[in-house]
């Protein structure tokens, strides 16, 4: 028991000297970058790709995710070194509790080798609670950015129709957009990143670099996709409402072909589940009390033989 509290102990210093150090060469580094705030700024032309491409991998993953806050690597440190202190804490009231020695206890009485089938997962079933914990943060950034890739991913066909349709009735670009944005889409991602694109136009960035911008700040395929066609119109000077209904139909298309592949693969990837999971408590359940009654009675045959 004493072996196992040192090794938690040490892997808990192990992880918070591991974010310590994270957390210093981010505060060095997000000093370095202040210092050049002010020359980045006074370069209105200075590439987007550029600027995406000078901020630190933590920072650049929670910015797609959508925490742009200037603090938000340093909550995001902070957090998971409170999560693994967390972790730590409830494997050790665990193993100290007499809680996990009871589960494996309890596993091992299952009759016909079941229990020692499941006796390696009863073992592991702290360290993974634990990790768990550890990993919250993590996970709750990585879920954020699917959210936030999905309901781009839903808006966009949409939003391209509206476009389509507004510019054909006569409205010029910017005009569909902020007419758009005076819909329900308005307080979703896609609205918020156009709002973006309007703001860098105001701010006298062309128009092709503010579309470059808004496809560096999502960085889904797309809406670089999108983009691309639209700089395309920009610099040829094709027909806006044709390209834009081209672009909601082939989205629709790769939607509808994505679902297609993710219902073909549902039965592969509902295979191990049902092996490991379903299985093994169906033959627990319907030949569990057989094979107690055989035991039984091999046992008392047995006896009777020897006596």
């Amino acid at each position: 028991m004493l072996e196992k509290i040192i090794g938690l102990v040490l892997l808990w210093m192990l992880i918070a000297g591991g974010l310590l150090v994270m957390y210093v060469r981010l505060m060095a580094r997000q000093k370095t970058q202040a210092r050049l705030a002010d020359r980045r700024s006074a370069d209105r032309n200075v590439s987007v790709s550029r600027l995406v491409s000078e901020m630190g991998f933590l920072q650049r993953w929670l910015y797609l995710a959508g925490y742009r806050s200037a603090n938000a690597p340093s909550i995001f440190l902070l957090s998971t070194l409170g999560s693994a202190t967390v972790g730590v804490l409830v494997v050790a009231t665990l193993f100290l509790s007499g809680l996990q020695q009871a589960l494996q206890a309890g596993v091992e009485v299952i009759p016909g080798g079941v229990g020692q089938m499941f006796l390696p997962l009863a073992m592991i079933l702290p360290w993974f609670v634990g990790l768990v914990f550890a990993l919250a943060p993590l996970l709750v950034v990585r879920r954020a950015r699917q959210q936030r890739v999905e309901m781009i991913e839903q808006d966009l066909p949409l939003a391209l129709e509206l476009l389509a349709t507004l510019s054909e009735a006569g409205l010029a670009f910017d005009g569909a957009l902020s007419r758009i944005l005076e819909t329900r889409l308005g307080q979703r991602p896609l609205a918020w990143e156009f709002q973006t694109f309007q703001a860098d136009l105001l701010a006298g960035r062309s128009r092709i670099e503010s579309l470059r911008r808004l496809s560096q700040r999502v960085q889904i395929s797309t809406v670089s996709i999108f983009v691309s066609a639209l700089a395309q119109v920009e610099q040829i000077g094709m027909g806006l409402a044709q390209v834009l209904r081209r672009q909601a139909d082939d989205m629709r298309h790769r939607r509808r072909e994505r679902a297609n592949a993710f219902a073909a693969s549902l039965p592969v990837k509902c295979m191990l589940p049902l092996v490991m999971c379903f299985l093994p408590g169906l033959f627990v359940w319907t030949l569990g009390p057989f094979f107690i009654q055989l035991l039984r009675i091999t046992d008392t045959f047995i006896q009777v033989r020897n006596f």
